[in-house]
């Protein structure tokens, strides 16, 4: 496989960062072998997706297992062997380790060859439903991830079923040959909407848009809200499509705790439960006050955790997960025993809305932060220009300024977009709480990653400096960070 290197943009931020300026943030020497690691190999797999054999990367324990599963209060000890035939380096998604133990390409860790391995050891003390990925290139699109889950001790004999589902988009073309055309000029579109009116793919002259609006018969909209520049093969949960969904057994009348994690490399998503109303008790991982509903926003990155209180017939229940402003759709099966299961379209049979912010506006933290005011704030622009240049602060990632922290601050950040796509920004090293959208003040959730809405939509972030190190901060929509929207934030020594 071909993929994409950021290790060109990646120097030039390194560089700022020297060890005159920061003398404390250098890059880690390997750490010495130790024994008593959980192992995690990244490999090549095959899968079959739509009757069509696809090679494709994975992260596995030695039985096949896919990701790892841990309590609080547990080291994580876990030894990361690479045999994917290239080098890598992996992100743990939402934990909050020493930052040289992070897996970001030129801010926290070298990648590791292909044949090498690496050694990982720190304390993991939060709950929750975490994720690990690939942070090196395009390899997120070849579905090198996997979940990452902790359970808290406290619910050590609950009587509730636990389902782990792994949403992602499957390309079968080459990542670096998508991020080529776009970079060229092209848009792959999909989807966009404006006012309300969804325009699927085929109802729009692709060669008549440019990346900053869009000219239909001479008629410029810069209004047009830009939902999808990549057409995908197919979504996939825990690696199949609804052609062969993958089906769990439960209990009628029974309790499940359905772990959601959107792995896609640039598409948001609605959960969809149809007729089984669901309650959302947590968002990334923390916990939240429950909101019931059988749809939920689900931008990239981002994770649910939905329990559902099962009727007590014999039947069997969906769980899906649709693109925004199309429809196309995954999802696995919840099955009684002895129920049909039955075939479900890989279409929706209408038209899903853009993924926006009604569902945060909503969210309340039950762990907030303490109040406290802000001893520091920045107003981060995200922009986009020719070429599929996308920017924070007006730069591309290489030639971008960390943003300055020191130990003990109450950070405030407002992300401001300018541009006509959403936003899934994260935050490595840290969990934010949401406090305002569109400048209105509110105690939102906690998170790590928040959607950030097209054409000057604002939100605002409040963390505590409580981890040293420098972390990266950027979109997670994988070719909008391949294609510059990418930086970093170090402490002050």
């Amino acid at each position: 496989m071909n993929t994409f290197s950021r290790r060109g943009f990646l120097a030039a931020s390194a560089a700022t960062l020297s060890a005159a300026a920061v003398p404390s943030l250098l890059l880690p020497a390997r750490p010495a072998r130790a024994a008593g690691h959980k192992v995690i190999t990244a490999g090549k797999r095959v899968i079959e997706v739509k009757g069509r054999a696809a090679n494709v990367f994975g992260l596995t324990q030695a039985d096949g297992s896919s990701g790892l599963v841990m309590t609080a209060g547990d080291n994580f000890r876990v030894r990361l062997d690479n045999r994917i035939g290239e080098p890598t380096v992996i992100h743990w998604h939402g934990l909050t380790p020493p930052w040289q133990q992070d897996g970001v390409d030129g801010i926290s860790q070298e990648p590791i060859p292909d044949g090498d391995s690496y050694d990982y050891d720190f304390p993991v003390a939060r709950p929750g439903t975490f994720w690990m990925h690939s942070h090196f290139g395009l390899q997120e699109q070849h579905l090198l991830a996997a979940p990452l889950i902790v359970h808290d001790p406290a619910d050590a004999g609950s009587d509730v079923q636990e389902i782990v589902v792994l949403f992602h988009d499957f390309t079968f073309r080459d990542p670096a040959e998508i991020l080529a055309e776009l970079k060229d000029g092209g848009h792959d579109m999909q989807a966009m909407q404006m006012s309300g009116m969804s325009m699927g793919a085929g109802q729009m002259d692709h060669g008549s848009m440019g990346h900053g609006g869009m000219d239909m018969g001479g008629m410029q909209m810069g209004g047009m809200v830009h939902l999808q520049d990549v057409q995908y093969d197919a979504l996939l949960a825990n690696d199949r499509t609804l052609d062969d969904p993958e089906v769990f057994a439960v209990e009628p009348g029974g309790r499940v705790r359905l772990r959601l994690i959107n792995g896609a490399a640039s598409t948001n998503m609605w959960v969809d439960l149809g007729q089984l109303p669901g309650k959302l008790i947590a968002v990334d991982g923390l916990p939240v006050e429950p909101l019931v509903g059988s749809r939920f926003e689900f931008a990239v990155a981002q994770r649910l955790d939905i329990l559902l209180e099962l009727p007590k017939e014999t039947s069997a229940w969906p769980v899906f997960a649709v693109q925004e402003g199309g429809r196309m759709r995954t999802g696995v099966v919840l099955a009684a025993k002895g129920a049909a299961v039955g075939k479900h379209d890989g279409m929706a049979s209408e038209d899903f809305p853009t993924v926006g912010i009604e569902l945060e506006q909503k969210l309340r933290a039950t762990e907030p932060l303490t109040e406290k005011a802000a001893t520091r704030e920045h107003t981060m622009m995200l922009g986009e220009g020719p070429n599929y240049a996308w920017t924070l602060d007006g730069v591309l990632h290489g030639s971008d300024t960390p943003l300055a922290v020191k130990s003990g601050d109450r950070f405030e950040l407002t992300f401001m977009n300018h541009t006509t796509m959403s936003h899934p920004m994260h935050l490595h090293g840290h969990h934010f709480q949401v406090v305002a959208i569109n400048g209105r003040r509110f105690a939102g959730a906690m998170r790590d990653t928040v959607l950030v809405p097209a054409h000057m939509g604002r939100v605002t972030i409040a963390f505590d400096a409580d981890n040293f190190g420098r972390w990266a901060l950027h979109c997670h929509h994988l070719y909008h960070m391949a294609g510059g929207m990418m930086t970093s934030m170090a402490y002050q020594a």
